[in-house]
This record gives C-alpha cells, sequence and structure tokens, in this order.
C-alpha cells in the first residue's frame, strides 16, 4: 500500500463503501436502538460490540464509525473515543485511569477548565493533582510518586503558549514508570501537526470544536488511543455515557476534508501578523510557537509540523480598564469570544493577575497586558489594518 500525504489522509480517511452507503460523504445514522433481524444476529452484534458492531446508539453508529476510523488514521491510533465537547474529553480520559489515592501530574499552564477539573472533581474523589513547570523537562521526573498514574501534557499552554520538550518529559517519565498513562491536549496541532502517539503518549485529546468542526457551529471531544489504553478508555468513557449525536460526527468528519487547506491559511496568515506585530512599538513579545520570541521554539521547530493561526502577545503597558474596553470593543474584523479554530477571527485579553490565577505552578513574567488572537481566513491586510487602529486607540 502506497503512503499517503496528510492533505490526502485528510480527504480520504474513514470514508469506506459501509459507511458511505453509495454517496461521496457517510451517512447520517440516527439511531437509538438498532434491530436485529435474528438471535444470532443480536449474539453476534453483542460480542462485537466493540469492535465496529451496530448494537446500540450509545455504542455508535456507521455515521460514528466513519470519523473515529478516520482519527484513527490521521494520528496512528488503535481506537478513538468520541465524546460532546474538548473538556468531556480531557475529564473522561483522566477518570478512566485514576482512582481515589492516586496522583495526576498536569502541566501548570493548562486550559483553565482542566484545571478547575482537577481541583474540584479530582479533589473530592481524593486524587491528588501536582502542577509543573510547562518548561520543566527531564527534571519531571523528580515529581513522579509510587502513585502517579496520570502525567498530562498540553503544548502549546494555553494562552501564554510555551511549547513542552515532549521527547525529554516522555523518556524522563518512562524511566521512573512504564505504567503511567501519558495524556496531552493536541488540540492546538489539530491532532496532525503534532502526532502525539508518535512520540511515545498513550492518549491524544482534541477539542475537536475547533480545527477539525472548523466553523464554530458545532462541539466536539476526540480521544485517540494507542492499544494498551484503548480498551480501559473505550469501555469507562462508554459506561460514564460519553457519545455525541450523529449530527455532530457528520459534521466532524466533512470538517476533516477542508482543515488541511484550512489550517495552512492559518498559518500564513498568523505568521504575517505575529511578524508585523514584532515591529510595532506598542508590542513587547509576541508569543508564536513558529518565531524564536516564543519559548519553546526550538522545540517546536524539532517535533511540530506547522501550527495553525492562535498565538498571543503582550503589551508594553498595562491597560486601564477603560482602555481595554475602549480596545476590545471596537474592532471590525475580530470578534470577542471563547474558543478559536473556526473561520474567523478572534480577540481576547487578559491582565497579569489573571493569568497567574490559573497558573499554579509559576507566575508570568510579564507586566503588561496580554492579548490573545486567533488570525481567521479574512484577508490579512484587513486584520492588520484592524488591530493597527487598536493600537491607535489606545496609545
Amino acid at each position: 500500500m502506497t503512503s499517503k500525504h496528510i492533505e490526502t489522509k485528510l480527504v480520504t480517511a474513514g470514508r469506506k463503501p459501509r459507511f458511505q452507503q453509495g454517496s461521496v460523504n457517510a451517512v447520517v445514522q440516527r439511531a437509538s436502538s438498532l434491530v436485529f433481524n435474528s438471535v444470532k444476529e443480536k449474539k453476534d452484534a453483542t460480542a462485537n460490540r466493540a469492535k465496529g458492531e451496530l448494537f446500540y446508539g450509545r455504542r455508535g453508529t456507521l455515521t460514528h464509525f466513519s470519523l473515529q476510523d478516520a482519527m484513527c488514521e490521521l494520528e496512528n491510533g488503535a481506537g478513538c473515543a468520541l465524546y460532546p465537547c474538548g473538556a468531556a474529553a480531557v475529564t473522561n480520559s483522566i477518570l478512566s485511569f485514576v482512582a481515589s489515592g492516586d496522583h495526576v501530574l498536569m502541566t501548570g499552564a493548562a486550559y483553565e477548565p482542566t484545571q478547575d477539573f482537577c481541583n474540584i472533581i479530582l479533589k473530592d474523589m481524593a486524587v491528588e493533582t501536582t502542577y509543573y513547570d510547562p518548561t520543566i523537562g527531564s527534571e519531571i521526573a523528580d515529581l513522579v510518586k509510587p502513585n502517579t498514574k496520570v502525567v498530562f501534557l498540553e503544548s502549546p499552554s494555553s494562552v501564554t503558549m510555551e511549547v513542552q520538550d515532549i521527547p525529554a518529559i516522555v523518556k524522563a517519565v518512562r524511566a521512573v514508570s512504564e505504567e503511567v498513562v501519558i495524556m496531552i491536549d493536541n488540540t492546538w496541532a489539530a491532532g496532525i501537526l503534532f502526532p502525539a502517539l508518535e512520540f511515545g503518549i498513550d492518549i491524544s485529546i482534541q477539542a475537536g470544536t475547533k480545527y477539525i468542526v472548523g466553523h464554530s457551529d458545532a462541539m466536539l471531544g476526540t480521544a485517540v488511543s494507542n492499544e494498551r489504553c484503548w480498551d480501559r478508555l473505550r469501555e469507562r468513557s462508554y459506561l460514564m455515557g460519553q457519545m455525541v449525536d450523529a449530527d455532530t460526527a457528520y459534521t466532524a468528519s466533512r470538517g476533516l476534508r477542508t482543515m488541511g487547506i484550512r489550517l495552512a491559511q492559518h498559518e500564513k496568515a498568523s505568521i504575517e501578523v505575529a511578524k508585523w506585530l514584532t515591529e510595532r512599538p506598542e508590542v513587547a513579545t509576541v508569543n508564536h510557537p513558529a518565531l524564536p520570541s516564543c519559548k519553546g521554539h526550538e522545540f517546536y521547530v524539532r517535533d511540530f509540523k506547522g501550527c495553525n493561526g492562535l498565538f498571543s502577545f503582550v503589551l508594553n503597558k498595562r491597560l486601564s480598564q477603560e482602555e481595554l474596553e475602549e480596545y476590545l470593543d471596537n474592532f471590525k474584523h475580530f470578534s470577542m469570544a471563547y474558543s478559536w479554530g473556526g473561520y474567523e477571527s478572534l480577540i481576547l485579553a487578559n491582565q497579569p493577575e489573571e493569568l497567574n490565577a490559573i497558573r499554579p505552578a509559576n507566575p508570568v513574567d510579564f507586566e503588561g497586558t496580554l492579548v490573545r488572537i486567533h488570525v481567521g481566513l479574512e484577508n490579512v491586510s484587513d486584520l492588520i489594518e484592524d488591530l493597527e487602529n487598536g493600537f491607535t486607540r489606545i496609545y
């Protein structure tokens, strides 16, 4: 079998005659009950319910199986679990491998809801969480305990965009324990710009809401697992009632077909905007993994196959509340909203103390206001003009 480039895989993955039923795309099979024509058929479906046989709606339909097959091909996994959002993918992946008395190592610059889950839900379950500096590298070995069950990565980090030295972390953890399950929130890389499982990570998690769906109109979580962890992840997630509806699964499969070309444009545009920002006197630093100014840039160059539209920059002053409102309330092309990964450009801002409140391992090393942007698919000149006008309003 000839190898396929990622752009070709994105178009063809998950498209099999069984799923397509004669159409270009997989069929949308909405079902709770799935009917058996004989006792033997029911018995066979029950025996093979975890192997892609139609059994019950919560186990999935042809629509779900197509997306799961596609994700496994794209991320070289043994199986893919689907969830109603990215946060559900993160939390249920962790819950599948911990119990009372266990210990989790969590990056200290993780997505805020991931930290909230550790601080509230895991704490109530008597599962201890230790937060580590995302730039820790091989020294993470010193934090692994006999009861450590999960090491959780996120690279680049949320908001501040540090790129982790993942090979060093994985090697150090494995030297202490082969049993620890290593997971990564791989949303920024859309699962394809950083091939997590090839780096010895067990489970690659995404908020498919972002680049897989790509149009800000559906929510989805995915967790692609290696063979070692797949059975447990699949069955525990199933027992916790995790699933996604057929229409969302179809929308995600459709999003995959254009994700390659969308990511390429997001990358091109974001680098152009980021380079423009480095030349602005209002900007102290630009946190774009593709630029040398970003912490861990050397690891991005070594390990990643590309970037996307999400990055941040720090102003050379702290904006007052009045300045912040004047700045954010008057953009024409950048909308103010949570999430990212859609076709539209977005903008948010944080003060240093807001960031420190969600960075338990290490405080930020700057005093200016941080601005996070997602560069969408609009004309880059229009976006730069919008940003330039924003600077004019506050300087």
